[in-house]
């Protein structure tokens, strides 16, 4: 600067007053606004008020932007699966393209095997390009498990998610008054945990014929949540049954399997009943005669009035040494379980099972009937040990393995806690009646 002002002065006269008004002309253009400029200053100008709080009229230049990571906000078109649909009329129908549906089971292979064993009343969610191309199809195979398929670059990509479910913990008590269903229910509980009681307990007491009017009964269980919708009741967690004035217990461990509060199996190697509480015609008639012999309990057997067709269920597993008929029997199954018991089932309207088959605890063997001697539809059923008839509901049966010993003091903490909860519960609901 210095230098160039030295120059100047060095200038002729005429030179210097040439100079210095064409700075001072290039000095006052810069300095003038613009009329567009000066017209919004002056606007904001005019609508100064003294005390307050104005931006400055600055342009700054605009943050960049943070992409964001979530999937892209497509728009979805939901298919349900009808009867005899295929993937390939899923696309058809959401107007995707053939060579989409073809790169898609490319790009996944055996992945995409879900996708192709989808079930009537499902539903997939399709995005696509206009264009016809496929996007994304997200999947609900259930309500805690998602599966999503997304278009990356020239393949696809799937994902599978389960969505976290929340347990919590339900209580109910109930007396028996007409059969064991209808105190179920009236106690609030839903078919698969009275269900769930009497398989239980099921080998302990004959929920067809040995409840009595005042029996009572506790649970402790679980309903499962997502996203604060009740989606399915869960497991069975503790549960007490007060029976003809003896009470059984049972509790739940991590093994998945129910045991005494001392850690002895519930489970044993036969169930009390061969038919479902459920088709039971007179649950409370424990002197009930015998509609041939007259005799209040057959000494042989204990007989289960139910309708034709009832299913019968093997006590225990085994295997079928007769299964045929006569005069006196009707249709008729007998299975031996290991070398000391034989259980017997006659009277049936159907055999399902066959001479040297084997058969599960549980297994339906045939359906209750009418055939032979007998004056009405019924199941005769026998229990043999070492070849002696024995009564099925009271004899004493050979029991699963107990809690591990290594498991065993804290199961039975886990047990107690448990159980004096419940016990707890009951007794809050009776003082509240």
């Amino acid at each position: 600067m210095l230098i160039m002002l030295q120059h100047i002065r060095a200038l002729p006269k005429g030179h210097k007053i040439l100079v210095t008004a064409i700075s001072a002309l290039l000095a006052l253009m810069l300095l003038t606004p613009s009329e567009k400029a000066q017209a919004t200053r002056d606007s904001h100008l005019k609508k100064l008020e003294v005390g307050q709080r104005y931006p400055l009229l600055v342009d700054m230049p605009a943050e960049p932007l943070v992409e964001s990571e979530q999937k892209p906000n497509y728009v979805w078109h939901t298919q349900q699966v009808r009867s005899g649909d295929s993937l390939a009329k899923l696309f058809s129908r959401a107007k995707l393209s053939a060579r989409s549906l073809h790169n898609m089971l490319q790009s996944l292979g055996d992945k995409a095997k879900p996708l192709t064993e989808l079930r009537p009343g499902e539903q997939l969610e399709f995005a696509r390009a206009a264009s016809g191309e496929l996007l994304a199809i997200r999947y609900a195979q259930s309500r805690t498990h998602i599966i999503d398929v997304v278009k990356d670059g020239d393949s696809y990509q799937l994902t599978e998610s389960n969505i976290a479910i929340d347990h919590r913990e339900q209580f109910a008590t109930g007396t028996i008054s007409s059969n064991f269903w209808n105190a179920g229910v009236s106690a609030g509980l839903s078919p698969a945990i009275i269900d769930g009681i009497a398989n239980i307990l099921g080998y302990d007491i004959d929920f067809a014929l040995e409840l009595r009017r005042g029996d009572s009964f506790a649970v402790l269980y679980e309903q499962n949540y997502v996203g604060g919708d009740l989606i399915a009741d869960g497991n069975i967690l503790a549960v007490t049954f007060t029976n003809q004035g003896e009470t059984y217990n049972a509790v739940r461990h991590s093994d998945g399997n129910y045991y005494t509060a001392n850690g002895s199996s519930v489970r044993k190697a036969f169930l009390r009943s061969p038919v479902s509480y459920k088709y039971i015609s007179s649950s409370f008639n424990p002197r009930r005669l015998h509609p041939v012999t007259g005799r209040v309990r057959p000494h042989n057997g204990i007989d289960y009035a139910a309708a034709v067709g009832t299913p019968v269920y093997a006590s225990g597993d085994g295997r079928v040494i007769k299964s045929g008929y006569s005069s006196l029997n009707g249709n008729y199954v007998f299975i031996k379980h290991g070398e000391q018991f034989v259980t017997k089932y006659l009277h049936l309207s159907k055999r399902l099972v066959t001479s040297g088959q084997k058969v599960r605890q549980g297994q339906t063997i045939g359906k209750v009937g009418a055939t032979g001697r007998v004056t009405g539809p019924h199941l005769h059923y026998e229990f043999l040990v070492n070849g002696v008839h024995r009564n099925p509901r009271t004899v004493k049966l050979p029991e699963a393995a107990p809690v591990p010993k290594a498991q065993l003091a804290a199961f039975k903490a886990q047990a107690s806690e448990l159980l004096a909860r419940l016990n707890s519960q009951k007794r809050i609901m009776l003082a509240m009646k």
